[in-house]
């Protein structure tokens, strides 16, 4: 079997199951008693053997199998769910994540889980010793043989009138028990096509499971179906053994005697129904077209597509922008009534445009989310703590670039508040909190910004203790340590190097600091912001822009070169006298509604060649970075405009302040400011 073009299919769905067995893990740990829980767990599990299997990697296929085996005994009630079966099950998971990662980085999917195989045996022997004696739990198959008996004692009496009418007009009733081979990956796609091929023979009665479940892929292998039909057993059984991926099909005809409650039936109700029957027989083709239309249509509306091609329609959608552009300043240029129109239409489309598109590549946090309460597990029993995780706002979207670049800070993050902020059960009771720690995880909308925020109720920021490191480190000195608010004494634990830890664990604090968070974040064109009180608890507040592609900005002059600066970060723009410029520390400082403001030459920073402007007044940008403000001296206010974000490339990496480049209408380059790196 040529597998290279499933492989994609088989990692995204590979992913899927482990999150999915991760989670009902979780919640199977908190009610070891639900049962509901341990089939989907089997049914993850059950899936992913299947897959691996026929995709040929052996390794994860066997370790399923075994954790199978578990998950079996547990739902057939011969194995009590305790922590430490769970410890090992979710080794097993993690096991099978990196067999997955492995493979979707061009490996093999090997690895050595010999230890890890012989302690899911022993789990599985010890529950067959120490229980009742009993064997291992029923196969699959034989749970699912049992639904021929099930499917004829559920028969109403309208269908047993059909089945009666059918052998009296010609036709034969059939009972087909239809076994799906167990490497099938699209079961509901197999039984639509047996259906299909029923339907076209005769009328289906009655299925088990239920026509819903089938569809639902609610079942094992296995599905039985009654049949009302004129063909011989032989045919039907060879036109349903030509769609692929059955393992069998066992066709027998179907005696109304194997209903238990046939004898019981009323005389006088069988006569009611007779009619009834007689009709249905005769409308069968009609009934059979309503329950083909019925079946067909699939209620799941999305459709996969590869991050590749959406990435491919930005960028040409990206060119669209920058022609966009060329094509409004053409007609400005021209004052051509019809022309301006029609770009004014184009502009309104494409605007229309680029909201669906962007809308096409988000993706909800939840998918950076869903890893956290395993890890939380983890962590706090490696840190020996207790902690209850929360965690709001997972269906908040983001761009998928941002969400593939914000895990690795918010595992950061996560592992410095369980390791550094919440305290040991025995520490927080002798403090008068619960012995068991809170971490919130909250993600929301707010204008063109999400923000994420990471909140604990341990130990919080000890002030003295910054101060005191960041004076040693030669950050600050003594006297504006003094004059430090808070929040700008929490930020300095931003800083390189900078660490309180008293020691470093295995969590945390192994020469990887908050700065690399900050940077990551700001590298986003986003910034994080510290808030706490000692003995109480911090809170981390990441603010993310929606896209990183195409963003708004205000466009400026410097002599004859053009730069823009990301309106998410200016306040306003002013027009202010050079009499009303003041010097403060042989800086350039105004003032501005009460604040001292410094003001930064922006033709002087990017060494503009040119005279300056000799000018009673002067155009300035205020742009703000968290509370710290800067006014940027430019020349000439453009305008706004949306413009598409290109990286200078691998040639022009760290220009100072600079964070990338556009393309203009006029096909000038305008470089697009950093601001962030502006302001210190």
């Amino acid at each position: 079997m040529e597998t290279n073009e499933y492989l994609e299919v088989f990692i995204d769905e590979s992913k899927e199951h482990i999150q999915s067995l991760n989670d009902h893990l979780l919640e199977l740990e908190k009610n070891p008693s639900d049962l509901t829980m341990v089939n989907e767990i089997f049914r993850s599990a059950h899936t992913l053997k299947g897959m691996s299997a026929t995709m040929g990697y052996q390794d994860l296929a066997d370790l399923t199998h075994k954790m199978e085996n578990v998950l079996d005994a547990v739902r057939n009630q011969q194995l009590m769910v305790t922590t430490a079966i769970l410890d090992v099950v979710f080794e097993a998971v993690d096991q099978l994540e990196e067999m997955v990662l492995d493979i979707a980085s061009g490996g093999e999917g090997r690895k050595d889980v010999v230890r890890l195989v012989e302690q899911l045996n022993a789990i599985e022997r010890g529950e067959a010793l120490s229980e009742d004696g009993s064997n291992t739990a029923a196969p699959i198959s034989e749970s699912d043989q049992q639904s021929p008996s099930n499917l004829a004692s559920t028969l109403d009496e309208f269908e047993m009138t059909v089945l009666r009418e059918s052998n009296d007009q010609g036709y034969q009733n059939l009972e087909l028990h239809i076994t799906l081979r167990e490497d099938c990956l699209l079961k509901a796609a197999r039984v639509f096509m047996v259906f299909e091929i029923l339907e076209q023979s005769g009328e289906v009665i009655k299925s088990a499971p239920t026509v819903q479940d089938l569809e639902e892929e609610k079942f094992e292998q296995s599905f039985t179906v009654l049949l009302v039909t004129k063909e011989k057993a032989e045919e039907i059984e060879k036109k349903v053994m030509k769609v692929s991926e059955i393992e069998s099909v066992k066709v027998q005809k179907f005696s109304i005697e194997q209903r238990p409650s046939q004898s019981d039936t009323s005389a006088d109700t069988t006569k009611a129904t007779e009619e009834k029957g007689a009709t249905a027989i005769a409308e069968a083709p009609v009934k059979q077209e309503k329950d083909t239309a019925k079946k067909a249509p699939v209620s799941n509306k999305t459709i996969r597509v590869n991050i590749d091609r959406l990435d491919a329609l930005m960028n040409l959608f990206e060119e669209l922008v920058i022609d966009r552009g060329r094509l409004e300043q053409i007609a400005d240029s021209l004052k051509h009534i019809e022309l301006q129109e029609t770009v004014e239409r184009m502009t309104r489309i494409s605007g229309d445009l680029q909201n669906i598109i962007l809308n096409m590549r988000m993706v909800p946090i939840d998918q950076v989310f869903n890893r956290f309460p395993r890890m939380v597990r983890q962590l706090a029993k490696d840190l020996g703590k207790q902690i209850n995780l929360e965690i709001e706002g997972a269906e908040t979207e983001l761009d998928r670039t941002v969400i593939d670049e914000i895990g690795d800070p918010l595992v950061h993050l996560i592992r410095n508040a369980l390791d550094h902020g919440i305290e040991l059960p025995d520490v927080r009771e002798q403090k008068g909190k619960p012995r068991e720690g809170s971490l919130k995880l909250n993600a929301y909308h707010s204008g063109n910004h999400v923000f994420i925020e990471i909140s604990d109720d341990g130990a919080g920021i000890n002030r003295e203790k910054v101060i005191n490191k960041a004076v040693s480190n030669g950050v600050i000195t003594n006297d504006q340590a003094e004059n430090l608010t808070e929040k700008q004494v929490y930020q300095l634990i931003m800083e390189s190097g900078f660490s309180t830890a008293d020691k470093i664990s295995d969590v945390s604090g192994r020469g990887v600091g908050l700065d690399v968070v900050k940077n990551t974040i700001e590298s986003l064109g986003g910034n994080i912001t510290i808030d706490s009180a000692f003995e109480k608890g911090s809170v981390f507040s990441i603010q993310l822009p929606l896209t990183l592609s195409i963003i708004s900005v205000m466009l400026v002059e410097i002599k004859e070169e053009k730069y823009a600066v990301p309106l998410s970060s200016i306040i306003e723009t002013a027009v202010i006298k050079k009499s009303n410029i003041m010097s403060a520390h042989n800086k350039k400082v105004i003032d501005f509604r009460g604040k001292v403001v410094p003001l930064i030459d922006l033709q002087d920073v990017f060494e503009v060649p040119g005279e300056k402007l000799d000018d009673e007044y002067c155009s300035v940008v205020i742009i703000r970075k968290g509370e710290k403000m800067a006014g940027l001296i430019v020349d000439t206010f453009i305008g706004q405009q949306e413009v598409v974000l290109k990286s200078l490339g691998n040639y022009l990496t760290d220009v100072f302040a600079i964070s990338g480049a556009t393309i203009l209408g006029d096909g000038q380059v305008a470089l697009i400011i950093d601001s962030n790196s502006l302001i210190v």
